[in-house]
Order: C-alpha cells, then structure tokens, then sequence
C-alpha cells in the first residue's frame, strides 16, 4: 500500500513538474513574439512569383490573436483568438472566431481548461448561438 501511495505521488510530482517547464517554455517563446506579425510565402513548383500563404498576429504579450490565411483569390479564413480580460502572458485562449472568405462568421469556438492547464472541452457554435458540437480531451499517461 505505501508503495503505490509513493508511486502516485511521485506520478503526480512528476506532472506537476512537466507542467511547470511547459509554461515556463510557453512564456518564453510568447515574450519573443510580442508584437510580432509572421507572413507566410509559398511559391508553387515552376512559379517565379511567391504568393501570400498565411499571416499571424500576435499582441504585445505575444499572443496569438489573428491567423489569416490565404488563396489564390485572396483571403480564405481568419480566425481572431481572445483571452480573459486583464490577463497576463500564461492566460490560455478562451474563445476563437472563424470567418469565412467574405469574412463573415462561420464558427465560434469556446474552450474550457484543467486546473493544470490542458485542455478539457471545446464548444463549438453556429454564428447564431446554437452549440453545434462538443470535442473532449483525455489525458492518459503511460
């Protein structure tokens, strides 16, 4: 019985550790972006002209906030992330839009997060409101 007492809380030890060099990695990487805007350019096989593929925005605390991406005819989707207000660099994205090419609202997605920080729900909502499905999200450890 103590043994398996000891490998819980050594398994459990051993999370929480992982969860705090994650963040610590998220942090870092979203202080290099701050205020960062990536384009994206692709040049097909045989083209002599690259053509615009994809632009992401991220905020003065290097969050992602819009992802943009492109066709041959220009815009083909964005989608415009948000977070809690009054939140800091570690705040998780609580909700996403999707627009469509005439950047009209295809999709609202809203996310729910464990106390650890994984995702445990996305919702999935038509423009008008109405949920139009559920994703969940489980964690096995080997």
């Amino acid at each position: 019985m103590k043994r398996i007492l000891f490998l819980i809380f050594m398994g459990v030890l051993a999370q929480s550790a992982w969860a705090q060099s994650v963040s610590e990695s998220t942090i870092a990487k979203r202080e290099a972006r701050q205020g960062m805007v990536v384009k994206e350019w692709n040049t097909p096989v045989g083209a002599k002209q690259a053509f615009l593929d994809h632009v992401t925005t991220y905020d003065s605390l290097g969050r992602k906030i819009e992802e943009i991406e492109y066709a041959s005819y220009g815009q083909k989707s964005r989608v415009v992330s948000e977070y809690p207000a009054n939140s800091d660099v570690t705040a998780k994205v609580t909700r996403e839009i999707e627009y469509n090419d005439r950047d009209k609202v295809i999709r609202i997605r809203k996310f729910e997060y464990y106390s650890d920080g994984t995702k445990k729900r996305q919702l999935n909502y038509y423009p008008n409101g109405k949920l139009e499905s559920v994703k969940e999200y489980e964690y096995i450890a080997k």
